[in-house]
C-alpha cells in the first residue's frame, strides 16, 4: 500500500478518518493475510500518531485469533505503545502475551514508572534477580522482596535482599539474607553494621560462613572480638588453637580498648604480650597474676603500672614487689615515691625504701630519698640514718628536706659532712635550742671561712651561753681580733666574764687586751697580777694607768703607778709619788735606775731635810755610782751626818784602794809578760843552734839562672844572718842556717 495514501487518508482533514479507522481496524487488516498490509498499516497508524487507534489495531490483530497473534515485533510494539499511552492495559497485556522482549519491555515499564508491570515482566520471564531489584529499589518494599526471596530461593536474590536490608539498617535480616544467599562480598560492611547495631551473635554466625570462603586477617580478628562481645571466651581459646590468619595483637588491643579484659587476657596469654597481659590483669584486679606478668614483662613501665594499680588497691606486699624494681631505676624513683605520698601511703613508701637499701641495685637515690620521707614523715629516725649513711646521700637534696621540715640538728650536721661549716654555725645559731651542742659548735666554729661568723658567734654565746664563752674564745683565739673582742665585751660590758680567756691571750701583747686586763686588776686591787701584767707586757697607755691608780686608796696602786713611771722614764714624777707615799726604797731605787746625778744628790738633800740619817746612809749605797764622794761628804760633814756617811766613805775608800791595787797588779803582770816572752825568744835560738850543729856537711846549692846569691832551690835568697849572741856564730832570723858557712 501507498504510504502517502496512507498519510492522507489519517490526516485530520480527512472527514472521513473516524470511519476509515473504524473500518480498518475492524474488518480490513484482522482479515488480511498478508504481513505486508499488516505493517503498513502500522507503520501508517504510528506516523501519524494515532497512539489509541494504533492500540485498537494491534489488539484486534494480536488478541484476536488472526495469523498474526504471535507475531513478536507486533506484541513488543503492542505493549510500548500501551505503556505510552494506555498504561492501565499494560498489565492486561503482560499476562496475555507471551512473545515479546521480556528484558527490554521491562526496563521500558521501570523507565515508565510501571514498576508493578514491569515486576510482573521480569517475574514472567525469570528474571528474578531484576524482579527482585523493581521490588528493592522502585517499590522499596524489603517484605515482598523476602517474600520473592523465598519463592524462588536462588543465591543471587538473596544477596540483592541482604544489601538492600543492610542499607535500612536490617542488620540481624540482613546478615540472615547473606548467609542464605552464601555471599561473603561485603564482609567489611556486614562487620561495620553488625558492630554499629551491636548484633555480634547474628554476626558471629556471618563470619563463621565467610571464613569458609575467605581467609582474611579482618574476618578472623573480627570473629575474635565477635566471641569477646558475646562472652564465649572457650569459643576464642578454641578458636585461637586452630589454625587462623586473625591479628591477635590488634584484636587484644581493641578488646582491651573497649574493657573486655577477660577476652584481651586470653589473647595476651596467647601471644605472650605480658606487659599488655599484666595491665589486663591490673584491670581484672588479679593482682598477683599482674605481678607475674609484670616480671615476665620486665620493663619499668609495665612495673609501674602494676605498683600504682597494687597501690591503689592497697595490695601493698605485692606494690612493694614491683615498688623494689622500679626505684632501682634513678628516673623512676621519684615518680613512685610521689605516687605514694599523694595518696596518704607514707608509711608503706618508708617501708618500700628501706627495704631499697638491701638491693645490689641500690643507689644514692634510694638513700636520699628515704632520708626525705624521714624527714617529712619519721624525723626520729633521721639522724641515725644520716650517720649511718652519709657517704651514699646525695646531701644537698637531704639538706633542702631538712630545712623545709626543720630539723635543725640534722640539718646542722648534713652541713658539717658537706664542708659547709658557715652555714651549719648560722644554722646552729639561729635554731640553738634544737641544733646547739657546745662540742660540736667548738669544732664547726675554727672550720667556718667567714670570719663574721666568729664575733657572731660571740654574741650568741654572751646572749644564750655566758658560761661557755670562754671555752669558746680559747679555741678561737688563733683566729680572732682580740681587739674587736675585748671592744664586743667591752660594749656589753661583760669584760669581767671573759677574763680567763684574756688572760690565755695576753702573751700576744695586744694593747687591748692589756688595757683591759689591767682595769679589772685595779678594779679588784689585785696588785700583784697588776704589776705583773705590767712587767710582761707594755703594750698598752702606760701614762694612762699611772694617772688611773696615783691616787688609788691603796699604796700598793700608788706604787705601782711610780712603778709605771719608772718604767716610763718619768723619773721625777716616780719618785715623787714614792717620796708621798714614804716609799724610799722605791725612790732610791729609781733614782739608781734612772742614771741621773742630780736626782740623786736631789733625794739625799730631800734625806737630810726631813731627818731621815737612815735613807740618806741607804741612798749613799743605793746611788753609789751616781753620787759624787765631795757632795756626799760635804753634806754629811754639814749636816753633822758623818757617822752615817761613814761607810759610803769606808766603801770609798776601799773601792778606790782597790782599784790602785787593780792597776799595781795589772802593770807587775805585764812586765812578767815581758820578760817571759824575751826568755822564749831566747831558748828558741838556743834550740835552732842545736839543731844546725847535728847536719851535715854540704855544697852549696848552684844559683838559680837570673837570681842573685847562692842558696837552696827555694827561689828565694837568704835574708842576712842576726847577729849572734852568747859566743854563737851569727844565726838567720829563720829556719835553717846557709850550708857550709862553718
Amino acid at each position: 500500500m501507498d504510504s502517502d495514501l496512507w498519510e492522507k487518508v489519517l490526516s485530520p482533514d480527512n472527514e472521513y478518518r473516524r470511519q476509515l479507522i473504524d473500518q480498518v481496524v475492524s474488518t480490513a487488516l484482522p482479515e488480511s493475510k498478508s504481513p505486508e498490509q499488516v505493517s503498513a498499516a502500522v507503520k501508517a497508524f504510528m506516523t501519524a500518531d494515532l497512539p489509541h487507534e494504533l492500540i485498537e489495531l494491534l489488539e484486534k490483530i494480536v488478541l484476536q485469533n488472526s495469523a498474526f497473534s504471535g507475531n513478536f515485533n507486533l506484541q513488543n510494539l503492542l505493549i510500548l505503545t500501551a505503556i505510552k499511552a494506555d498504561p492501565s492495559r499494560v498489565m492486561d497485556y503482560i499476562n496475555r502475551l507471551d512473545n515479546f522482549d521480556g528484558p527490554a519491555v521491562g526496563e521500558v515499564a521501570v523507565e515508565a514508572q510501571l514498576y508493578e508491570e514491569a515486576f510482573a515482566i521480569f517475574k514472567k520471564f525469570n528474571l528474578n534477580v531484576q524482579a527482585v531489584n523493581v521490588l528493592l529499589d522502585n517499590i522499596r518494599s524489603i517484605e515482598r522482596a523476602v517474600e520473592f526471596a523465598f519463592r524462588v530461593e536462588e543465591d543471587a536474590v538473596w544477596s540483592q535482599v541482604a544489601k538492600a536490608q543492610l542499607r535500612e539498617g536490617l542488620v540481624s535480616d540482613a546478615i540472615e539474607s547473606f548467609i542464605r544467599a552464601d555471599d561473603a562480598t561485603q564482609f567489611l560492611d556486614v562487620i561495620r553494621a553488625a558492630e554499629d547495631a551491636n548484633v555480634y551473635q547474628d554476626l558471629v554466625r556471618y563470619l563463621l560462613m565467610v571464613r569458609q570462603k575467605l581467609k582474611e586477617p579482618k574476618v578472623d580478628s573480627e570473629l575474635i572480638y565477635a566471641y569477646a562481645k558475646i562472652d564465649r571466651l572457650s569459643d576464642i581459646e578454641e578458636f585461637i588453637l586452630m589454625p587462623n590468619v586473625a591479628n591477635l595483637q590488634n584484636v587484644g588491643d581493641k578488646l582491651y580498648d573497649e574493657a573486655l579484659y577477660e577476652a584481651a587476657k586470653i589473647i595476651f596469654a596467647f601471644i605472650s604480650n605480658w606487659a599488655k597481659l599484666a595491665s589486663t590483669l591490673v584491670k581484672l584486679r588479679q593482682f598477683q597474676g599482674a605481678v607475674d606478668a609484670a616480671r615476665k614483662a620486665n620493663s619499668s613501665k609495665t612495673w609501674k603500672e602494676v605498683c600504682f594499680a597494687c597501690v591503689d588497691a592497697e595490695e601493698f606486699r605485692l606494690a612493694q614487689i614491683c615498688g623494689l624494681n622500679i626505684i632501682v631505676q634513678v628516673d623512676d624513683l621519684e615518680e613512685v615515691s610521689d605516687y605514694y605520698q599523694n595518696r596518704g601511703c607514707f608509711n608503706e613508701l618508708i617501708n618500700l625504701m628501706e627495704s631499697g637499701l638491701g638491693l645490689e641495685r641500690a643507689h644514692m637515690g634510694i638513700f636520699t630519698e628515704l632520708g626525705v620521707l624521714y624527714a617529712r614523715y619519721r624525723p626520729e629516725k633521721l639522724m641515725e640514718h644520716i650517720k649511718l649513711f652519709s657517704t651514699r646521700l646525695n646531701i644537698p637534696k637531704l639538706i633542702r628536706a631538712c630545712d623545709e621540715q626543720q630539723h635543725w640538728k640534722e640539718l646542722t650536721y648534713l652541713y658539717i659532712q658537706y664542708d659547709e661549716f658557715d652555714n651549719a654555725a648560722t644554722t646552729i645559731m639561729n635554731h640553738s635550742p634544737e641544733a646547739w651542742d657546745h662540742m660540736q659548735f667548738k669544732d664547726v666554729a675554727v672550720k667556718v671561712a667567714n670570719v663574721e661568723l666568729y664575733y657572731k658567734a660571740v654574741h650568741f654565746y654572751l646572749q644564750e651561753h655566758p658560761d661557755l664563752i670562754n671555752d669558746l674564745l680559747n679555741v678561737l683565739a688563733l683566729r680572732v681580733d682580740h681587739t674587736r673582742v675585748v671592744d664586743i665585751m667591752r660594749k656589753a660590758d661583760y669584760l669581767h666574764l671573759v677574763k680567763p680567756y684574756m688572760v690565755a691571750v695576753q702573751s700576744n701583747n695586744v694593747a687591748a687586751v692589756n688595757e683591759a686586763l689591767n682595769g679589772i686588776y685595779v678594779e679588784e686591787e689585785d696588785y700583784d697580777r697588776l704589776r705583773e701584767s705590767i712587767d710582761m707586757h707594755d703594750n698598752f697607755d702606760q701614762i694612762g694607768l699611772a694617772q688611773k691608780v696615783e691616787k688609788h686608796e691603796l699604796l700598793e696602786m700608788r706604787r705601782i703607778a711610780a712603778y709605771i713611771y719608772k718604767k716610763a722614764g718619768r723619773w721625777k714624777q716616780s719618785i715623787a709619788l714614792s717620796k708621798k707615799d714614804n716609799l724610799y726604797k722605791d725612790a732610791m731605787e729609781t733614782c739608781s735606775q734612772s742614771g741621773d746625778r742630780e736626782l740623786s744628790e736631789e733625794l739625799l738633800v730631800y734625806f737630810i731635810e726631813q731627818g731621815k740619817k737612815e735613807c740618806f746612809a741607804a741612798c749613799l749605797f743605793v746611788c753609789y755610782d751616781l753620787i759624787r764622794p765631795d757632795v756626799a761628804l760635804e753634806l754629811a760633814w754639814m749636816n753633822n751626818m758623818i757617822d752615817f756617811a761613814f761607810p759610803y766613805l769606808l766603801q770609798l775608800i776601799r773601792e778606790y784602794t782597790g782599784k790602785v791595787d787593780e792597776l799595781i797588779k795589772h802593770k807587775l803582770e805585764a812586765l812578767n809578760e815581758v820578760k817571759a816572752k824575751e826568755k822564749e825568744e831566747k831558748d828558741m835560738v838556743a834550740q835552732q843552734n842545736m839543731y844546725a850543729q847535728l847536719l851535715p856537711l854540704a855544697l852549696p846549692a848552684p844559683p838559680m839562672p837570673g837570681m842573685g846569691g847562692a842558696g837552696m832551690g827555694g827561689g828565694f835568697a837568704p835574708p842576712p844572718p842576726m847577729a849572734g849572741g852568747m859566743g854563737m856564730p851569727p844565726m838567720p832570723p829563720f829556719g835553717m842556717p846557709p850550708m857550709g858557712t862553718y
